[in-house]
Formats: structure tokens, C-alpha cells, sequence
């Protein structure tokens, strides 16, 4: 662990901060160097993938805690060091994350927010009110050649703790973070190891070098510079973005799975799961809520996770990217003028068509002509789903109990993004945190179909 650096009194609105520190790997591991493949290069010109999660208690021995959280931090390094490292480039300019014991390592920052209360950040609207507990606003996973991979901000709030988190996305993806978030809570916790060991050759799953023509900010697309990821909801230009959180109980949740399930596939085919459910029943309240002209186009986009369908298959633990956007396109008339099921069935199609050949195929397209990602591609009038509620995010348990609200932060928000999460109440129950232009996203507040109600 390095040496402090000297305490600031820099205040953020409500929020200062106290100090920083850099953490690093307990014991000494040497030079480590991990290509970058296929499935991460496209993220380089996202944004840094941040989560918050909200703890009740804690205030009386903060100082207490913030030396555990950075005494474990150290410890599970040892295993996930990657995320101690930066982003480089080999002599022939492709990219990769290098790690030596003369690094910085993870940047971890100690701020308070005496007035703030945990109740004033589980409410379900305005992510804005997140931006000052959250770590690199509008920074781009390039910057990763310059900054930590990772940093944290751990701020004590009036009754409790925040934990802001900053991961660059080139390096992993959602089935990273959280494991590494639970290998980290399991040695706060007093465990003398963690469960389940990183699995880090990537190049197991795509050993093709790429090279890009980036070097710094200024070579990223131009959604880079003008989106309205960077947390402030009136940027120019793009239309006025706002968020709300959707709490779905068990039994809505199973509402929703029986509605589209109704009526058996004629083809055969089997029911429909809970994610193509619920998912059919966002796309429908969505284009309901944009208006959409019956021949406009609506494309709906989840980013799913291809360990299991590579070939051969990654174990569970691939520390990387290894997801891939899917896409179904339909007109908005045409979606709206069906049951539920035809979106269903749309969905379920195109997951299903996505095996080991359409990835192998995608991968090569790209490799013969890199792109990096912009928002715009997750297509015309999309609703584009992140994150999963399979994510156990209300295990991460440091010692102090469970965080009371898991949210995503201000980065990487653009008009159609949505975030999947568990209900707090585990179960069935899931939450959908959905990003709209503003008149759509308050009409679709007033949706009762949507909402469930009579």
C-alpha cells in the first residue's frame, strides 16, 4: 500500500474530500503484461463504468472502516493485480494492461458529506445527485494509458457510507465487476481467501491482435465529446436526458412472465424467460412513450455475456470483456399492434441465433475493419439493456451489513439505456433503471399498462 497523499479540503457542493491514497498489491508480484482482445477494444472510447452502493450505519468508526476496505483492497489485489495496472501499448502498438510493483495501483479517494443522508440517495430518480459520491465523471477508458484502471471513493455520509466506484470498461465487464466486488467484500469480511480465483488469459478466448490509432482523448469518436454521458443531464447537443428507477416486485414480475407466456409458442419453441418478459414489456412502454410514427424503426440491443458461448467455453470466472451487443429490429407499429410475445418471441430469436459461429463472425468483422463503439450503434429508437438482476449485488457484504441501493452512475448514459438489478428484496424482484429523453420518460411515468396498475 503507498504512502498518503496530503489531505485536501476541497469541496464538492456538499462534498469533501478528505484525502487520497493509492493501494496496491500487499506482496510483490513482478511485471505482468495482459493483451487486450476483440471483445474489450471497442469500450477504449466509452467511459469509465461507474456503481454506487449505499451503506446504512458505519458513521461512528468510518476511520475504522476505510482502513479495512483499504487493508482488503490490498489483499485481493494480489489475485485481481490487472486492476492495479494501466492501460499500454506493445512495440507494435497494440493495446494491453501492464502492471509492475512501481505502479500507483487502485486510486482511492476519502471524502465526507456530512448533510447527505442514505435516504436522500435511495430514492428512484436524478442520477445527478450521485455525480459528487462518484469517482471520474466524463472520463474515457483511454485515459486508462494515464490513470488507474480502478478507483474508489469511499465518502462518509450522515448516516452512512458511500462507495463510488470507477472501473474502465476496456478492461472488464459486468460478470468482472461484481466478482471481483464479492472477492473483495469476502476478505473485509475476514475470509482468509476468496472463493473463486480470476481466470486471466485472455487471450484464451481471442488470441488476434488488434491495433488502433489511439493515443489520447482527442482520437475518440465524437459521441465522446458531445454525449450526454458525462452527467450533466443539459448537454448540447442531444435532447435533455432524464432517469428513474422502476421497482418490479415478484409478483409483477411474474405477472409480466405469465402475460407473455399466455399462449404457448405455436412453433414449439420453448416459454419464454424472465429477462424476455420483461423485456418485451420495457420495449413496448418505451415506443409508447417516444410516440414513434407506425413505420419508424425501434431496435432492441442487449449487451450479453458470451462466456458460455464461445467455443471452446470460458469458466465463469474470465476476468475480461467477454460480452456482445445483440440486436432485434422491428417497426414500432408493428411491435405495438402485437401481443407482447411477438417482442418475446423477436428477443428470444436472436439471443438464441447468437452461438459460438455468429460470435466468431462478428469478431472477424470487426478485426478486418476496427471500430471503436459509439452510443448510435446500439441502434435507431433503441432500448439497450446493461447489467443483469443474475448479478448478486446485494451480497457485497464489506462486514456492515448490505448496501441498502445499488445504482449506476452518471458515465455512459444515452437516450434508451437501461440497467437490470435485483430488487433489494433478492427474490424475483427486479429493478430497471431506464434513461429517456425527458417528455418520454414522464410520459411513460403516467404508463399504467407499463406500471401495472388498473
Amino acid at each position: 500500500m503507498a504512502g498518503e497523499v496530503p489531505k485536501q479540503q476541497e469541496t464538492m457542493g456538499k462534498v469533501k474530500v478528505l484525502g487520497k491514497t493509492n493501494v496496491k498489491p500487499r506482496k510483490e508480484i513482478g511485471r505482468k503484461e495482459c493483451q487486450l482482445v476483440t471483445f474489450d477494444l471497442p469500450y477504449l472510447a466509452f467511459y469509465y463504468n461507474q456503481k454506487l452502493l449505499i451503506y446504512k450505519g458505519v458513521v461512528g468508526e468510518f476511520e475504522k472502516a476505510v482502513e479495512e476496505l483499504k487493508e482488503s483492497l490490498s489483499v485481493v489485489l494480489e489475485e485481481f493485480y490487472q486492476m492495479a495496472g494501466k492501460l499500454g501499448k506493445d512495440e507494435e502498438g497494440a493495446f494491453r494492461v501492464e502492471y509492475d510493483d512501481d505502479m500507483n495501483g487502485v486510486e482511492v479517494v476519502v471524502a465526507e458529506a456530512q448533510e447527505i443522508a442514505v435516504a436522500d440517495l435511495t430514492h428512484d430518480q436524478g442520477f445527478l445527485k450521485f455525480k459528487e459520491l462518484l469517482p471520474y465523471n466524463n472520463v474515457l477508458n483511454l485515459e486508462g494509458l494515464h490513470r488507474p484502471l480502478l478507483s474508489l471513493q469511499l465518502t462518509r455520509l450522515k448516516d452512512g457510507l458511500s462507495m463510488g466506484c470507477a472501473f474502465n470498461h476496456a478492461v472488464l465487464d459486468g460478470t468482472s465487476t461484481w466478482h471481483f466486488m464479492s472477492s473483495w467484500a469476502q476478505i473485509c469480511s475476514g475470509s482468509k481467501s476468496i472463493s473463486v480465483s480470476p481466470f486471466l488469459d485472455r487471450t484464451k478466448a481471442r488470441n488476434t491482435r488488434v491495433k488502433l490509432n489511439l493515443s489520447n482523448p482527442s482520437d475518440a469518436p465524437e459521441h465522446a465529446k458531445s454525449s450526454a454521458s458525462n452527467g450533466d443531464v443539459n448537454v448540447k447537443p442531444g435532447p435533455q436526458l432524464k432517469e428513474k428507477v422502476f421497482k418490479f416486485s415478484e409478483s409483477a414480475i411474474d405477472q409480466i412472465k405469465a402475460k407473455v407466456n399466455y399462449k404457448p409458442p405455436s412453433d414449439g419453441s420453448k416459454p419464454y424467460s424472465t429477462f424476455q418478459s420483461l423485456s418485451t414489456h420495457v420495449w413496448h412502454a418505451v415506443t409508447r412513450a417516444r410516440q414513434l410514427k407506425p413505420e419508424d424503426y425501434t431496435v432492441f440491443t442487449v449487451f450479453a455475456d458470451c462466456r458460455k458461448r464461445v467455443d471452446p467455453p470460458m469458466p465463469e470466472s474470465y476476468f475480461g470483456n467477454l460480452i456482445q451487443a445483440i440486436f432485434t429490429v422491428t417497426a414500432s407499429g408493428l411491435l405495438l399492434a402485437n401481443p407482447p410475445e411477438f417482442g418475446a418471441g423477436l428477443i428470444q430469436k436472436a439471443i438464441d441465433m447468437h452461438n459460438s459461429k455468429a460470435i466468431d463472425e462478428r469478431n472477424k468483422e470487426w478485426e478486418s475493419n476496427p471500430k471503436i463503439f459509439e452510443f448510435k450503434d446500439a441502434g435507431m429508437n433503441c432500448v439497450a439493456v446493461g447489467s443483469s438482476p443474475r448479478f448478486k449485488v446485494y451480497d457485497v457484504d464489506f462486514g456492515f451489513g448490505s448496501p441498502e441501493t445499488v445504482r449506476s452512475g452518471c458515465n455512459n448514459r444515452f437516450d434508451g439505456m437501461v440497467y437490470l438489478y435485483p430488487g433489494k428484496s433478492r427474490g424475483r424482484s427486479i429493478d430497471v433503471e431506464i434513461t429517456l429523453e425527458a417528455n418520454a420518460l414522464e410520459r411513460l411515468e403516467k404508463d399504467k399498462e407499463f406500471l401495472l396498475e388498473a
